[in-house]
Protein backbone atom coordinates (compact mmCIF):
# COMPACT_ATOMS: atom_id res chain seq x y z
CA UNK A 1 0.00 0.00 0.00
CA UNK A 2 2.75 2.33 0.22
CA UNK A 3 3.68 4.87 -2.69
CA UNK A 4 5.07 7.87 -4.52
CA UNK A 5 3.09 11.20 -5.01
CA UNK A 6 4.23 14.17 -6.63
CA UNK A 7 3.51 17.23 -8.73
CA UNK A 8 3.67 14.66 -11.93
CA UNK A 9 1.21 12.38 -10.75
CA UNK A 10 -1.40 14.95 -9.56
CA UNK A 11 -2.25 17.91 -11.80
CA UNK A 12 -2.31 20.70 -9.67
CA UNK A 13 -4.81 23.74 -9.94
CA UNK A 14 -3.92 26.11 -12.97
CA UNK A 15 -4.22 29.61 -11.14
CA UNK A 16 -4.88 28.76 -6.97
CA UNK A 17 -3.34 32.30 -6.05
CA UNK A 18 -6.66 33.79 -7.78
CA UNK A 19 -9.37 30.94 -7.81
CA UNK A 20 -8.50 29.96 -4.18
CA UNK A 21 -8.40 33.82 -2.77
CA UNK A 22 -9.90 34.29 0.38
CA UNK A 23 -10.57 31.78 1.59
CA UNK A 24 -10.64 31.40 5.12
CA UNK A 25 -9.36 28.55 7.78
CA UNK A 26 -13.01 27.29 8.77
CA UNK A 27 -13.83 26.99 5.07
CA UNK A 28 -10.54 25.28 4.18
CA UNK A 29 -11.02 22.78 7.10
CA UNK A 30 -14.57 21.91 6.12
CA UNK A 31 -12.95 21.03 2.26
CA UNK A 32 -9.99 18.91 3.58
CA UNK A 33 -12.44 17.00 6.48
CA UNK A 34 -14.68 16.18 3.24
CA UNK A 35 -11.89 15.65 1.00
CA UNK A 36 -10.29 12.72 3.59
CA UNK A 37 -11.16 10.13 5.64
CA UNK A 38 -9.08 11.39 8.08
CA UNK A 39 -7.13 14.54 8.75
CA UNK A 40 -4.34 15.54 11.52
CA UNK A 41 -2.05 18.47 11.63
CA UNK A 42 1.22 18.23 13.09
CA UNK A 43 3.85 20.43 14.24
CA UNK A 44 7.45 20.77 13.43
CA UNK A 45 7.89 18.38 16.49
CA UNK A 46 5.20 15.48 14.84
CA UNK A 47 2.98 16.65 17.84
CA UNK A 48 -0.97 16.41 16.86
CA UNK A 49 -2.64 19.60 16.66
CA UNK A 50 -5.97 18.95 15.23
CA UNK A 51 -7.58 16.27 14.34
CA UNK A 52 -11.04 15.74 11.67
CA UNK A 53 -12.43 12.22 10.86
CA UNK A 54 -15.36 10.83 8.80
CA UNK A 55 -18.19 8.89 10.22
CA UNK A 56 -16.77 6.01 8.71
CA UNK A 57 -13.88 6.00 10.84
CA UNK A 58 -16.21 6.43 14.10
CA UNK A 59 -14.01 3.36 15.48
CA UNK A 60 -11.20 6.22 15.93
CA UNK A 61 -12.99 8.28 18.56
CA UNK A 62 -10.19 8.59 20.38
CA UNK A 63 -8.35 10.67 17.89
CA UNK A 64 -9.90 13.58 19.24
CA UNK A 65 -7.69 12.76 22.57
CA UNK A 66 -4.32 12.83 19.85
CA UNK A 67 -4.27 16.39 20.63
CA UNK A 68 -1.03 17.08 22.29
CA UNK A 69 0.81 13.69 21.79
CA UNK A 70 3.26 13.00 19.43
CA UNK A 71 1.85 11.31 15.97
CA UNK A 72 4.17 8.37 16.60
CA UNK A 73 2.38 7.15 20.16
CA UNK A 74 -1.15 6.85 18.15
CA UNK A 75 -0.05 4.44 15.81
CA UNK A 76 1.43 0.76 16.10
CA UNK A 77 5.06 -0.50 15.98
CA UNK A 78 5.82 -1.23 12.80
CA UNK A 79 4.36 2.06 11.76
CA UNK A 80 6.27 4.48 13.60
CA UNK A 81 9.57 4.15 11.16
CA UNK A 82 6.81 5.17 8.42
CA UNK A 83 5.46 8.33 10.35
CA UNK A 84 9.11 9.79 10.78
CA UNK A 85 9.75 9.10 7.63
CA UNK A 86 7.00 10.89 6.46
CA UNK A 87 7.92 14.14 8.55
CA UNK A 88 10.85 13.86 7.45
CA UNK A 89 9.62 14.42 3.76
CA UNK A 90 6.77 16.43 4.77
CA UNK A 91 9.65 19.01 5.68
CA UNK A 92 11.27 19.31 2.17
CA UNK A 93 8.67 18.53 0.40
CA UNK A 94 4.81 20.38 -0.35
CA UNK A 95 3.39 16.94 -1.10
CA UNK A 96 4.77 13.06 0.25
CA UNK A 97 3.96 9.74 -1.20
CA UNK A 98 1.72 7.53 0.36
CA UNK A 99 2.25 5.30 3.17
CA UNK A 100 0.14 2.75 5.16
CA UNK A 101 -0.48 3.11 9.13
CA UNK A 102 -2.38 1.43 11.38
CA UNK A 103 -3.84 3.03 14.28
CA UNK A 104 -4.13 0.53 17.27
CA UNK A 105 -7.98 -0.03 19.03
CA UNK A 106 -8.24 -1.88 22.00
CA UNK A 107 -10.41 -5.10 21.63
CA UNK A 108 -10.41 -4.35 17.44
CA UNK A 109 -8.63 -5.50 15.01
CA UNK A 110 -6.07 -2.49 13.66
CA UNK A 111 -7.24 0.17 11.44
CA UNK A 112 -5.08 0.47 8.65
CA UNK A 113 -5.15 3.99 6.47
CA UNK A 114 -3.48 5.30 3.79
CA UNK A 115 -1.66 8.35 4.92
CA UNK A 116 0.16 11.26 2.23
CA UNK A 117 1.62 14.11 4.03
CA UNK A 118 1.97 18.21 3.03
CA UNK A 119 3.35 21.21 4.33
CA UNK A 120 1.16 24.08 5.64
CA UNK A 121 4.37 26.14 5.30
CA UNK A 122 3.78 28.17 8.41
CA UNK A 123 5.38 27.42 11.15
CA UNK A 124 6.32 23.56 9.60
CA UNK A 125 2.98 22.69 10.11
CA UNK A 126 1.85 19.33 8.28
CA UNK A 127 -1.31 18.31 7.18
CA UNK A 128 -1.77 14.54 7.07
CA UNK A 129 -4.46 12.99 4.39
CA UNK A 130 -5.68 9.66 4.97
CA UNK A 131 -8.17 7.06 3.21
CA UNK A 132 -9.39 4.62 5.35
CA UNK A 133 -8.64 1.04 3.70
CA UNK A 134 -10.96 -1.01 5.22
CA UNK A 135 -13.49 -1.38 2.48
CA UNK A 136 -10.45 -2.36 0.26
CA UNK A 137 -9.40 -4.97 2.77
CA UNK A 138 -12.70 -6.08 2.78
CA UNK A 139 -12.68 -6.16 -0.98
CA UNK A 140 -9.41 -8.22 -0.65
CA UNK A 141 -10.93 -10.77 1.78
CA UNK A 142 -14.06 -11.35 -0.29
CA UNK A 143 -12.02 -12.12 -3.14
CA UNK A 144 -9.53 -14.08 -1.54
CA UNK A 145 -12.66 -16.38 -0.13
CA UNK A 146 -14.34 -16.89 -3.49
CA UNK A 147 -10.96 -17.93 -4.85
CA UNK A 148 -10.62 -20.19 -2.29
CA UNK A 149 -14.30 -21.59 -2.63
CA UNK A 150 -13.34 -22.19 -6.11
CA UNK A 151 -10.36 -23.70 -5.65
CA UNK A 152 -11.95 -26.02 -3.46
CA UNK A 153 -14.67 -26.55 -5.69
CA UNK A 154 -11.96 -27.66 -8.44
CA UNK A 155 -10.69 -29.67 -6.35
CA UNK A 156 -13.56 -31.91 -5.11
CA UNK A 157 -14.65 -31.72 -9.17
CA UNK A 158 -11.00 -33.29 -9.50
CA UNK A 159 -11.35 -35.74 -6.90
CA UNK A 160 -14.93 -36.67 -8.47
CA UNK A 161 -13.84 -37.20 -12.20
CA UNK A 162 -10.86 -39.11 -10.64
CA UNK A 163 -13.22 -41.22 -9.06
CA UNK A 164 -15.50 -41.71 -12.11
CA UNK A 165 -12.85 -42.40 -14.33
CA UNK A 166 -11.47 -44.98 -12.23
CA UNK A 167 -14.63 -46.77 -11.64
CA UNK A 168 -15.02 -46.27 -15.45
CA UNK A 169 -12.37 -47.93 -16.58
CA UNK A 170 -12.06 -50.61 -13.63
CA UNK A 171 -16.37 -51.75 -14.14
CA UNK A 172 -16.49 -55.28 -15.37
CA UNK A 173 -19.25 -54.49 -17.15
CA UNK A 174 -19.56 -52.95 -20.43
CA UNK A 175 -20.64 -49.37 -20.59
CA UNK A 176 -20.74 -47.30 -23.63
CA UNK A 177 -22.13 -43.66 -23.34
CA UNK A 178 -23.09 -42.13 -26.72
CA UNK A 179 -24.89 -38.58 -27.37
CA UNK A 180 -28.78 -39.20 -27.28
CA UNK A 181 -29.71 -37.66 -30.85
CA UNK A 182 -27.25 -38.71 -32.88
CA UNK A 183 -26.36 -42.20 -31.01
CA UNK A 184 -22.49 -41.07 -31.51
CA UNK A 185 -20.14 -42.79 -29.51
CA UNK A 186 -18.26 -40.40 -26.59
CA UNK A 187 -16.69 -43.09 -24.34
CA UNK A 188 -16.24 -46.95 -24.12
CA UNK A 189 -14.54 -48.50 -21.17
CA UNK A 190 -12.06 -51.26 -21.34
CA UNK A 191 -14.75 -54.19 -20.53
CA UNK A 192 -16.84 -52.39 -24.01
CA UNK A 193 -13.84 -52.63 -25.87
CA UNK A 194 -12.74 -55.98 -25.28
CA UNK A 195 -16.36 -57.49 -25.47
CA UNK A 196 -17.10 -56.30 -28.90
CA UNK A 197 -13.99 -57.96 -30.07
CA UNK A 198 -10.11 -57.06 -30.96
CA UNK A 199 -11.11 -54.68 -34.04
CA UNK A 200 -13.76 -52.58 -32.03
CA UNK A 201 -11.07 -50.88 -29.75
CA UNK A 202 -11.62 -47.55 -31.30
CA UNK A 203 -15.48 -47.17 -31.21
CA UNK A 204 -14.92 -43.47 -29.88
CA UNK A 205 -16.47 -41.21 -32.95
CA UNK A 206 -18.66 -44.12 -34.36
CA UNK A 207 -22.46 -44.53 -34.30
CA UNK A 208 -24.09 -46.92 -32.11
CA UNK A 209 -24.88 -50.17 -32.51
CA UNK A 210 -21.45 -50.37 -33.97
CA UNK A 211 -20.32 -53.63 -32.67
CA UNK A 212 -23.77 -55.26 -33.08
CA UNK A 213 -25.06 -57.98 -35.60
CA UNK A 214 -27.36 -56.34 -38.08
CA UNK A 215 -29.88 -58.90 -36.90
CA UNK A 216 -30.04 -57.57 -33.54
CA UNK A 217 -29.80 -53.73 -35.06
CA UNK A 218 -33.35 -53.24 -35.16
CA UNK A 219 -34.29 -54.56 -31.57
CA UNK A 220 -31.38 -52.15 -30.21
CA UNK A 221 -32.72 -48.88 -32.11
CA UNK A 222 -36.44 -49.62 -30.92
CA UNK A 223 -34.59 -49.72 -27.42
CA UNK A 224 -33.28 -46.55 -27.91
CA UNK A 225 -36.09 -44.38 -29.19
CA UNK A 226 -38.56 -46.19 -26.43
CA UNK A 227 -35.40 -44.71 -23.46
CA UNK A 228 -35.45 -41.21 -25.47
CA UNK A 229 -38.99 -41.26 -25.00
CA UNK A 230 -39.63 -42.49 -22.30
CA UNK A 231 -37.04 -42.00 -20.23
CA UNK A 232 -36.93 -45.90 -19.48
CA UNK A 233 -37.55 -49.56 -21.53
CA UNK A 234 -37.13 -53.25 -21.13
CA UNK A 235 -33.66 -54.71 -21.97
CA UNK A 236 -33.16 -56.43 -25.34
CA UNK A 237 -31.67 -59.30 -26.09
CA UNK A 238 -28.99 -59.02 -29.40
CA UNK A 239 -25.93 -60.26 -30.84
CA UNK A 240 -22.66 -59.26 -31.25
CA UNK A 241 -20.72 -58.85 -34.83
CA UNK A 242 -18.44 -61.43 -33.21
CA UNK A 243 -21.68 -64.25 -32.27
CA UNK A 244 -21.83 -63.13 -28.49
CA UNK A 245 -24.91 -63.18 -27.16
CA UNK A 246 -25.47 -59.87 -25.08
CA UNK A 247 -28.47 -58.49 -22.84
CA UNK A 248 -28.47 -54.45 -23.72
CA UNK A 249 -29.90 -52.19 -21.73
CA UNK A 250 -29.86 -48.22 -21.43
CA UNK A 251 -30.51 -45.05 -19.20
CA UNK A 252 -31.38 -41.19 -20.58
CA UNK A 253 -29.10 -38.75 -18.33
CA UNK A 254 -28.49 -35.05 -19.17
CA UNK A 255 -25.12 -33.39 -18.74
CA UNK A 256 -24.49 -29.85 -20.06
CA UNK A 257 -27.59 -29.18 -21.45
CA UNK A 258 -27.65 -31.65 -23.71
CA UNK A 259 -29.16 -35.48 -23.01
CA UNK A 260 -26.85 -38.30 -23.22
CA UNK A 261 -27.20 -42.75 -23.19
CA UNK A 262 -25.32 -44.93 -20.98
CA UNK A 263 -25.81 -48.61 -22.61
CA UNK A 264 -24.63 -51.33 -20.29
CA UNK A 265 -24.01 -55.07 -22.58
CA UNK A 266 -24.13 -57.75 -20.38
CA UNK A 267 -22.62 -60.48 -22.03
CA UNK A 268 -25.19 -63.86 -21.62
CA UNK A 269 -22.80 -66.79 -20.99
CA UNK A 270 -22.60 -70.15 -22.75
CA UNK A 271 -24.60 -71.53 -25.85
CA UNK A 272 -28.78 -71.42 -25.34
CA UNK A 273 -29.81 -74.90 -23.85
CA UNK A 274 -32.61 -76.59 -25.74
CA UNK A 275 -35.13 -75.12 -23.04
CA UNK A 276 -34.01 -71.49 -24.32
CA UNK A 277 -33.65 -72.47 -27.89
CA UNK A 278 -37.86 -74.31 -27.82
CA UNK A 279 -38.63 -70.94 -25.86
CA UNK A 280 -37.52 -69.13 -28.77
CA UNK A 281 -39.11 -71.45 -31.76
CA UNK A 282 -42.40 -71.11 -29.31
CA UNK A 283 -42.10 -66.79 -29.09
CA UNK A 284 -41.21 -66.62 -33.20
CA UNK A 285 -44.56 -68.84 -33.79
CA UNK A 286 -46.58 -66.39 -31.36
CA UNK A 287 -45.41 -63.38 -33.63
CA UNK A 288 -46.20 -65.61 -36.66
CA UNK A 289 -50.00 -66.57 -35.05
CA UNK A 290 -53.21 -66.11 -37.79
CA UNK A 291 -54.46 -64.69 -34.62
CA UNK A 292 -53.57 -61.47 -32.14
CA UNK A 293 -52.32 -62.37 -28.74
CA UNK A 294 -51.29 -59.85 -26.62
CA UNK A 295 -48.80 -59.68 -22.90
CA UNK A 296 -50.65 -57.02 -20.45
CA UNK A 297 -49.69 -56.59 -16.73
CA UNK A 298 -52.49 -56.65 -13.86
CA UNK A 299 -53.64 -53.41 -14.92
CA UNK A 300 -54.24 -53.72 -18.51
CA UNK A 301 -51.25 -52.26 -19.95
CA UNK A 302 -49.55 -53.72 -22.61
CA UNK A 303 -46.16 -55.66 -22.22
CA UNK A 304 -46.03 -57.73 -26.03
CA UNK A 305 -48.02 -58.28 -28.70
CA UNK A 306 -47.75 -59.88 -32.32
CA UNK A 307 -48.37 -58.79 -35.49
CA UNK A 308 -51.26 -59.94 -36.26
CA UNK A 309 -52.50 -57.75 -33.19
CA UNK A 310 -50.99 -54.76 -34.76
CA UNK A 311 -52.77 -55.21 -38.23
CA UNK A 312 -55.99 -55.42 -35.72
CA UNK A 313 -55.20 -51.97 -34.10
CA UNK A 314 -53.87 -50.70 -37.25
CA UNK A 315 -50.46 -49.60 -35.96
CA UNK A 316 -46.81 -50.14 -37.31
CA UNK A 317 -44.94 -50.79 -34.34
CA UNK A 318 -45.03 -52.93 -30.72
CA UNK A 319 -43.47 -49.71 -29.55
CA UNK A 320 -46.10 -47.94 -30.12
CA UNK A 321 -48.84 -50.20 -28.40
CA UNK A 322 -46.20 -50.88 -25.87
CA UNK A 323 -47.13 -49.31 -22.23
CA UNK A 324 -50.99 -48.23 -23.35
CA UNK A 325 -54.11 -50.44 -21.98
CA UNK A 326 -55.63 -53.04 -24.31
CA UNK A 327 -59.24 -51.34 -23.55
CA UNK A 328 -57.57 -48.47 -25.72
CA UNK A 329 -58.65 -50.77 -28.94
CA UNK A 330 -61.02 -53.49 -27.17
CA UNK A 331 -64.68 -52.98 -27.81
CA UNK A 332 -67.01 -49.74 -26.22
CA UNK A 333 -64.18 -47.76 -24.30
CA UNK A 334 -64.94 -48.01 -20.46
CA UNK A 335 -67.44 -51.16 -21.15
CA UNK A 336 -66.16 -53.94 -22.65
CA UNK A 337 -62.24 -54.37 -20.92
CA UNK A 338 -63.57 -53.55 -17.49
CA UNK A 339 -65.94 -56.24 -17.96
CA UNK A 340 -63.22 -58.42 -19.22
CA UNK A 341 -60.64 -57.77 -16.81
CA UNK A 342 -63.05 -58.52 -13.54
CA UNK A 343 -63.64 -61.36 -14.99
CA UNK A 344 -60.18 -62.72 -15.59
CA UNK A 345 -59.54 -61.96 -12.07
CA UNK A 346 -62.19 -63.77 -10.63
CA UNK A 347 -62.37 -66.85 -12.54
CA UNK A 348 -58.51 -66.65 -13.91
CA UNK A 349 -59.72 -67.40 -17.18
CA UNK A 350 -62.22 -66.54 -19.96
CA UNK A 351 -63.28 -68.24 -23.24
CA UNK A 352 -64.94 -67.06 -26.50
CA UNK A 353 -65.46 -63.26 -24.68
CA UNK A 354 -67.08 -61.53 -27.76
CA UNK A 355 -66.22 -58.20 -28.86
CA UNK A 356 -64.71 -56.08 -31.15
CA UNK A 357 -61.38 -54.53 -31.99
CA UNK A 358 -61.10 -50.92 -32.74
CA UNK A 359 -58.67 -49.44 -35.50
CA UNK A 360 -56.44 -46.41 -35.18
CA UNK A 361 -57.93 -45.51 -38.28
CA UNK A 362 -62.03 -45.89 -37.90
CA UNK A 363 -62.15 -49.84 -38.80
CA UNK A 364 -63.82 -52.60 -36.51
CA UNK A 365 -63.31 -55.80 -36.07
CA UNK A 366 -65.61 -58.40 -34.49
CA UNK A 367 -63.64 -60.77 -32.26
CA UNK A 368 -63.99 -63.64 -29.91
CA UNK A 369 -61.35 -63.47 -27.08
CA UNK A 370 -59.67 -66.26 -24.67
CA UNK A 371 -58.01 -65.00 -22.15
CA UNK A 372 -55.27 -66.63 -18.95
CA UNK A 373 -54.10 -65.01 -16.01
CA UNK A 374 -50.08 -66.44 -15.18
CA UNK A 375 -48.43 -65.88 -11.67
CA UNK A 376 -44.92 -65.25 -12.87
CA UNK A 377 -42.70 -64.83 -9.15
CA UNK A 378 -43.83 -61.72 -8.12
CA UNK A 379 -45.75 -60.87 -10.93
CA UNK A 380 -49.13 -61.12 -12.51
CA UNK A 381 -49.28 -61.68 -16.15
CA UNK A 382 -52.24 -61.68 -18.68
CA UNK A 383 -52.27 -63.03 -21.93
CA UNK A 384 -55.46 -62.59 -24.41
CA UNK A 385 -55.91 -64.40 -27.61
CA UNK A 386 -58.53 -62.45 -30.22
CA UNK A 387 -59.58 -64.53 -32.80
CA UNK A 388 -61.29 -62.42 -35.71
CA UNK A 389 -64.51 -63.84 -36.25
CA UNK A 390 -65.51 -62.46 -39.82
CA UNK A 391 -64.94 -65.91 -41.65
CA UNK A 392 -67.13 -67.78 -39.33
CA UNK A 393 -70.01 -64.85 -39.74
CA UNK A 394 -72.89 -66.45 -42.02
CA UNK A 395 -74.48 -64.70 -45.00
CA UNK A 396 -78.54 -63.64 -44.09
CA UNK A 397 -80.17 -63.97 -47.01
CA UNK A 398 -83.58 -63.60 -45.44
CA UNK A 399 -85.68 -60.63 -45.45
CA UNK A 400 -85.60 -60.11 -41.73
CA UNK A 401 -82.87 -60.05 -39.59
CA UNK A 402 -82.15 -63.23 -37.75
CA UNK A 403 -82.76 -63.24 -34.40
CA UNK A 404 -80.70 -64.79 -31.60
CA UNK A 405 -81.63 -68.76 -31.08
CA UNK A 406 -81.74 -69.02 -27.45
CA UNK A 407 -81.03 -67.43 -24.15
CA UNK A 408 -77.29 -67.89 -23.92
CA UNK A 409 -77.07 -66.17 -27.57
CA UNK A 410 -79.21 -63.53 -26.09
CA UNK A 411 -77.12 -62.71 -23.03
CA UNK A 412 -74.39 -62.27 -24.93
CA UNK A 413 -75.31 -59.53 -26.54
CA UNK A 414 -75.86 -57.64 -23.23
CA UNK A 415 -73.44 -54.55 -22.98
CA UNK A 416 -73.52 -54.60 -26.99
CA UNK A 417 -77.49 -53.28 -27.91
CA UNK A 418 -79.27 -51.00 -26.39
CA UNK A 419 -81.79 -51.79 -23.75
CA UNK A 420 -84.51 -51.51 -25.85
CA UNK A 421 -83.23 -53.54 -28.91
CA UNK A 422 -82.34 -55.97 -26.09
CA UNK A 423 -86.17 -56.17 -24.30
CA UNK A 424 -87.22 -56.77 -28.28
CA UNK A 425 -85.18 -59.59 -28.92
CA UNK A 426 -86.07 -61.20 -25.47
CA UNK A 427 -89.73 -61.07 -26.49
CA UNK A 428 -89.08 -62.50 -30.19
CA UNK A 429 -87.09 -65.33 -28.83
CA UNK A 430 -89.60 -66.36 -26.21
CA UNK A 431 -93.03 -66.18 -28.64
CA UNK A 432 -90.70 -68.30 -31.48
CA UNK A 433 -89.82 -71.06 -28.44
CA UNK A 434 -93.32 -71.03 -27.64
CA UNK A 435 -94.45 -71.89 -30.99
CA UNK A 436 -91.99 -74.35 -31.83
CA UNK A 437 -92.83 -76.14 -28.68
CA UNK A 438 -96.32 -75.84 -29.74
CA UNK A 439 -95.82 -77.18 -33.39
CA UNK A 440 -93.63 -80.32 -31.30
CA UNK A 441 -96.00 -81.23 -28.93
CA UNK A 442 -98.86 -81.25 -32.00
CA UNK A 443 -96.61 -82.95 -34.05
CA UNK A 444 -96.75 -80.35 -36.27
CA UNK A 445 -100.37 -79.76 -36.61
CA UNK A 446 -100.56 -75.72 -37.02
CA UNK A 447 -104.44 -75.80 -36.09
CA UNK A 448 -103.99 -77.36 -32.77
CA UNK A 449 -100.48 -75.36 -32.41
CA UNK A 450 -103.01 -72.34 -33.04
CA UNK A 451 -105.68 -73.41 -30.48
CA UNK A 452 -103.47 -74.69 -27.94
CA UNK A 453 -101.32 -71.16 -28.01
CA UNK A 454 -104.75 -69.10 -27.93
CA UNK A 455 -103.70 -67.55 -31.51
CA UNK A 456 -106.22 -67.51 -34.82
CA UNK A 457 -104.87 -69.64 -37.48
CA UNK A 458 -104.42 -66.62 -39.63
CA UNK A 459 -101.97 -64.56 -36.36
CA UNK A 460 -99.85 -67.89 -36.28
CA UNK A 461 -99.22 -68.10 -40.22
CA UNK A 462 -98.22 -64.21 -39.51
CA UNK A 463 -96.16 -65.23 -36.96
CA UNK A 464 -94.34 -68.79 -38.55
CA UNK A 465 -93.72 -66.59 -41.72
CA UNK A 466 -92.09 -63.85 -39.70
CA UNK A 467 -89.94 -66.63 -38.19
CA UNK A 468 -89.07 -68.82 -41.00
CA UNK A 469 -90.73 -71.38 -39.45
CA UNK A 470 -91.59 -74.52 -41.36
CA UNK A 471 -93.61 -74.47 -45.22
CA UNK A 472 -96.28 -72.15 -45.21
CA UNK A 473 -99.82 -73.23 -46.80
CA UNK A 474 -100.84 -71.16 -50.17
CA UNK A 475 -104.32 -69.89 -48.27
CA UNK A 476 -105.70 -71.30 -44.62
CA UNK A 477 -108.41 -73.35 -46.53
CA UNK A 478 -105.99 -75.41 -48.02
CA UNK A 479 -103.91 -75.91 -44.19
CA UNK A 480 -107.02 -76.84 -43.08
CA UNK A 481 -108.06 -79.60 -45.54
CA UNK A 482 -103.90 -80.74 -44.85
CA UNK A 483 -105.25 -80.89 -41.20
CA UNK A 484 -108.22 -82.86 -42.36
Amino acid sequence: MDGNLSRETVRPFVNPRSSLRGLDADLTAIIIAAAADIAVVVDATGTVCDVASSNELRHLDAAERWIGLPLTACVTAESVDKIESLLASGASHPLTGWRQINHPLPRHDDVPVLYACASLGHEGRLLFLGRDLRPMAALQQSLLQAQQSMERQYARLRQSETRYRLLFQLCSEAVVICEAASQKIIEVNPAAAELMGPGQRRLVGRTFPEGLHESSAAAVESLLATVRAAGRADPVDALLSNGGRVTVNATLFRQEHAAHLLIRIVPREGKPSSQEEDLDRSLSMIQQLPDGFVVTNTQGQIRSANLAFLDLAEVASEEQVRGEELGRWLGRPGVDFPLLLNSLREHGTVRLFSSSIRGEYGSSTEVEISATSTPDHDKNWMGFSIRPMQARLRPRDGRTPELPRSLDQLTDLIGRVPLKDLVRETTDVIERMCIESALTLTGDNRASAAEMLGLSRQSLYVKLHRYGLGDLPATPDAESERAG
